[in-house]
């Protein structure tokens, strides 16, 4: 059975228990499966209460349902609803009474956004937009995540392939005259002009920094130094709560403690690492191993030390802050000193606060010149930049086989164009040849 001919369901909503829950289903049997349960098919898209009863008759629950026939629903299939309470023994219940029923079976991951996708209700790229929006953990990633899919790129994705076939189409055109004089270079002139516009703009959009992509996952910030240096304090006074152990006894933290924080809508993971000594004892040696592992991969490097004499390690090209703890024993003043060797000096109490307000003041900072104006990025995937990365140098290769022939140049054009439609995940031979017949049918 081909698996579209199968209908899925699954609980669309969050973790039980909740208030109410949502059990989506789609595919062919969907309304027969709604029908059963609650007894009558209720008006398309019009929220109705329903008694839901499995197939002995036995009641379910009190629930409100909805019936969205396709294609006219996210996934272009028959969908159905229900909004049931949301405890575990209602859910396991109503799936023993679905998983009863003939086609039905349980969605796969991602398995609805998938067919929305292969019905055309959605290109690759809002798919991705789908999944950031809802990993989501705070604004800038869901404004991000929002334009994604609203379809910008997709939009624009869409435009430059229509474009790139056009030319091609005027190309192939030429060669199907090449032998009535002027009528190839009528043709070659426009499609030249148009590969040049197209060149352009995708240049411009890949030329923009890839700190969008970043946003995704956001900045990593690595705390390290030597032993008892207050790292574990500051690490939960960046938290705010207890997430590592403190101790006045050197060697307490021996694994790499991770915390998300969300610094002024910029992601950035806070990592408290196991203090930096030479040490016999091979637990706290594998320890340091990591730490140093760790900082040598991270993004920014928190040195932290209470001896202003202290030096950091260097960290390879990762920017290291070093940050001076404990001035509420050595009376120093709390602030943030201009750069000494490209290492900016903060002087903070981890223990008291003070001088905290300062370093996050200047993290804000550092994560906002880091991601740089993501608000105007459109490229959000590794994969969408290298697609259109392939896109651009075939459009060059074509530019440059001008004086090598039209065949050469069109065939380089496919090419872009493919790289296209690998980006919306639409790959259609046939738009060429429609092109082509449609608009290109000189004195037929």
């Amino acid at each position: 059975m081909h698996p579209h001919d199968q209908t899925i369901f699954a609980l669309s909503s969050g973790r039980l228990p909740s208030a109410i829950a949502i059990v989506r289903l789609s595919g062919p049997h969907a309304g027969v499966a709604l029908q059963a349960l609650a007894g009558k098919m209720p008006a398309p898209r019009i929220a109705t209460r329903a008694l839901l009863r499995d197939r002995q008759g036995d009641p379910l629950d009190d629930a409100v349902v909805l019936w969205f026939p396709g294609p006219a629903s996210a996934t272009g299939e028959d969908v159905a609803e229900l909004h049931v309470h949301g405890s575990r023994a209602v859910i396991a219940t109503l799936f023993a009474a679905l998983s009863g029923m003939p086609g039905l079976r349980p969605a796969e991951p991602g398995e609805f956004t998938r067919r929305a996708f292969e019905n055309g209700k959605i290109d690759l790229t809002e798919a991705e937009g789908l999944d950031d929006l809802i990993h989501a953990d705070t604004e800038r990633q869901r404004r991000q995540a929002l334009r994604q899919l609203k379809g910008l790129l997709g939009d624009k994705a869409r435009h430059w392939r229509d474009q790139i076939i056009e030319a091609a189409a005027l190309i192939e055109a030429g060669i199907d005259f090449a032998d009535e004089g002027d009528v190839p270079a009528e043709l070659m002139a426009p499609a030249l002009s148009r590969i040049e516009q197209l060149l352009g703009e995708i240049e411009s959009v890949l030329a923009a920094q890839g700190r969008a992509e970043r946003l995704r996952d956001g900045l990593t910030v690595v705390i390290a130094g030597p032993p008892n240096a207050g790292k574990s304090t500051l690490m939960n006074q960046l938290a705010r709560r207890e997430v590592a152990i403190v101790s006045p006894h050197a060697g307490t933290t021996r694994d790499l403690i991770e915390v998300p924080l969300d610094l002024d809508g910029y992601p950035v993971t806070v990592i408290d690492t196991a203090g930096i000594r030479e040490t016999d004892d091979p637990v706290e040696q594998e320890g340091v191993r990591r730490a140093r592992d760790r900082a040598a991969h991270a993004d920014l490097v928190l040195w932290l030390s209470d001896d202003d004499q202290a030096k950091a390690e260097p960290q390879g090209s990762t920017p290291v802050w070093l940050i001076r703890n404990k001035i509420d024993v050595t009376g120093a003043e709390a602030r943030v000193q201009a750069a000494q060797d490209h290492k900016p000096i903060v002087r903070i109490s981890a223990r008291s606060g003070e001088g905290l307000g300062g370093l996050l003041e200047a993290l804000i900072g550092f994560a906002r010149d880091y991601f740089g104006a993501t608000e105007n990025g459109l490229i959000t995937r590794e994969r969408q930049r290298t697609l259109l990365r392939d896109t651009a140098v075939a459009l060059r290769r074509s530019m440059a086989a001008v004086d090598l022939g039209e065949e050469l140049i069109a065939e380089e054009l496919r090419i872009a164009a493919l790289a296209l439609g690998r980006l919306l995940g639409r790959v259609d031979v046939e738009d060429l040849l429609d092109v082509i017949f449609r608009e290109f049918c000189i004195g037929k």
